[in-house]
């Protein structure tokens, strides 16, 4: 403030230009702040957002199912079939099932690695023992690895955590419905070939009367005409 000058007219506009100048400079620098803290923020809620849509998912994967068989079989397709085949008067029934546990398996181990990509340091490490157990070839059950997903994503989204005093039984996958595009398709395939085929033989049926029809308008014709 002791070097401004307001002694004439041209110190004064020197001084004022002076002090705009540096008030944009600062203004300037400020909104850059501003803009890269802004656009950091947006990236981290990008990231934290798909990072949640992911462990939702595999959540609803691994802890979908509160009943029935909650151990992931990790047999293979191949050795499904050897044991299908060994097996004597149930293997229909024994192939629609292991169909359906291998969906369930393919599920899971996907489930698996999005957890170990994208979770914490405990759920890597419960997905990693859950994934060396598949591969040893033993059932594995997820529910330690869901009630840490659950609390978690509670946590993330400023839930409050589900009080001790509530018993949730013990969750596993979610079962797996197969699509019913094949027999759909084919279902509407026969109708619409059973409905070509009715179409074509009404219009046979409906060509054969008229030229009956017609053959019997000539030889009346004829009749009167003698």
């Amino acid at each position: 403030m002791h070097n401004l000058d307001f002694s004439s007219w041209q110190g004064l506009l020197s001084t004022l230009f002076g002090l705009a100048v540096i008030t944009l400079i600062g203004v300037g620098i400020r909104l850059l702040a501003m803009q890269t803290v802004q656009q950091r923020r947006e990236r981290e809620n990008r990231q934290i957002n798909e990072r949640l849509r992911t462990l939702i998912a595999a959540y609803k994967t691994l802890g979908g199912s509160f009943s029935g068989n909650l151990a992931v079989d990790p047999t293979h397709m191949r050795d499904l079939r050897l044991r299908a085949a060994s097996a004597e008067g149930s293997a229909g029934e024994f192939a629609s099932g292991s169909d359906r546990a291998r969906r369930v398996r393919d599920a899971v181990e996907a489930a698996l690695s999005d957890i170990i990509l994208l979770g914490t340091e405990e759920q890597v490490a419960l997905a990693a023992r859950a994934a060396t157990e598949m591969v040893e070839g033993h059932p594995v059950h997820m529910h330690d690895l869901v009630v840490s997903l659950r609390n978690f994503i509670r946590k993330v989204l400023d839930l409050e955590p589900v009080s001790r005093k509530i018993a949730i039984p013990n969750q596993g996958p979610a079962r797996v419905v197969a699509a019913k595009g094949k027999a759909d398709g084919g279902a509407k395939a026969e109708g619409s070939g059973a409905g070509k085929g009715g179409g074509m033989g009404g219009g046979m049926a409906a060509g054969a009367g008229l030229g009956l029809g017609g053959g019997i308008a000539a030889e009346d014709a004829h009749g009167h005409h003698e």
